[in-house]
């Protein structure tokens, strides 16, 4: 599929979860290099959550600062993803996922400066921000299927698919219980494909540190070119209207 179908506006399953395949090895890749570096976890909240009432409840002011960054930058990261995918689809422009893909790809970029690390809290919330705008990225493309930024829920759903493959339909007078292989599968390549990025950052940290931020950026900046390019060309065209098409 040409790369231009993954963040456009017009979707199909398949550009939705190849594109959730590139998104679950970044999550995968910033949230073990964010724990490496800081000891903090940046794409999910869950963990989080139980940090701040945990330190909330000890009067841990200062150990408040890590978790209640990422919580609060995750959600706005989430919130501004709503903004601008809804501006652009208002618009019908082609690029209305491509434009929070470049956003993200420009926050991650911005994580690998050197002067970040001086400043634990401020990359923390850059991570956590671009973090909750990608996992509402696919979750708007998607209508709520997929997620990438956290696992519990796919394995959740691996494991109810797994039940259904394995239970027995002894009753003709029931409809049988059928597993769906294909999501199962598709669910399957996205924990694998977290578990692949977090590793491959294990790996790849001691030697590059943050600077592993930047080849994430540029793999997901590639993927928005097209798409941005196209909205670009109708900007500058002399007639600026588009047929309507469904949203």
């Amino acid at each position: 599929m040409p790369l231009r179908h993954l963040t456009a506006r017009e979707r199909s399953s398949a550009a939705n979860w190849q594109l959730a395949a590139l998104l679950a090895f970044t999550a995968g890749a910033v949230d073990v290099t964010g724990y490496l570096k800081f000891r903090q976890f940046t794409s999910h909240l869950s963990g989080v959550t139980s940090d701040l009432a945990l330190n909330t409840a000890g009067q841990a002011t200062q150990l408040l600062m890590h978790p209640a960054a990422v919580f609060f930058s995750f959600l706005a990261g989430a919130a501004f993803c709503a903004l601008v995918v809804n501006w652009k689809r208002r618009r019908l422009h082609e690029g209305v996922f491509a434009l929070p893909v470049l956003i993200e790809a420009i926050l991650l970029t911005s994580a690998a400066f050197p002067w970040t690390t001086q400043h634990p809290v401020l990359t923390l919330s850059i991570l956590a921000f671009a973090m909750g705008l990608q996992n509402a990225i696919i979750t708007k493309l998607s209508d709520s299927v997929i997620r990438t930024t956290h696992v519990t829920g796919m394995v959740t759903d691996i494991c109810i698919e797994l039940g259904k493959a394995l239970y027995r339909n002894r009753s003709p007078h029931h409809p049988p219980v059928i597993a769906n292989r294909t999501r199962l599968l598709l669910l399957s390549m996205l924990v694998t494909l977290f578990f692949t990025g977090g590793f491959a950052a294990a790996i790849a940290f001691p030697h590059l540190g943050l600077l592993l931020m930047l080849p994430l950026a540029a793999m997901l900046a590639l993927l928005t070119i097209l798409p941005l390019a196209a909205d670009l060309h109708f900007l500058r065209s002399p007639r600026r209207e588009k047929p309507a098409s469904h949203l």
